[in-house]
């Protein structure tokens, strides 16, 4: 099993930023790809980005160019970072990873809240 530990969320203005971290522990050797989604209320779980193992990216097309997405795999951890912050970027985020342990497993974190208001 891998627990995640996820903070950074927060209260921001528009064109702000900030840096979610999700640290994972247990299996984490069996950990392959490691990312974020979120959520708006009232709309489904999207993928916001994700790294591989080796450091192969990709990125939801509104995050393009504004989040960063990162991992240091001597500490387990991974992070996204966000500028140029909007307004539609609010939501909860949550922290994924995937892997493959005698069977894939997909495991989330509690979420965070990112809020972007002036």
């Amino acid at each position: 099993q891998v627990q995640l530990v996820e903070s950074g969320g927060g209260l921001v203005q528009p064109g702000g930023s900030l840096r979610l971290s999700c640290a994972a522990s247990g299996s984490i050797s069996s950990i392959t790809v490691m990312g974020w989604y979120r959520q708006a209320p009232g709309k489904q779980r999207e993928l916001v980005a994700d790294i591989t193992r080796r450091a192969m990216t990709n990125y939801a097309d509104s995050v393009k160019g504004r989040f960063t997405i990162s991992r240091d795999n001597a500490k387990n951890t991974v992070y996204l970072q966000m500028n140029s912050l909007k307004p539609e970027d609010t939501a909860l985020y949550y922290c994924n990873v995937k892997g493959y342990q005698v069977v894939p497993f997909s495991s989330w974190g509690q979420g965070t809240q990112v809020t972007v208001s002036s």
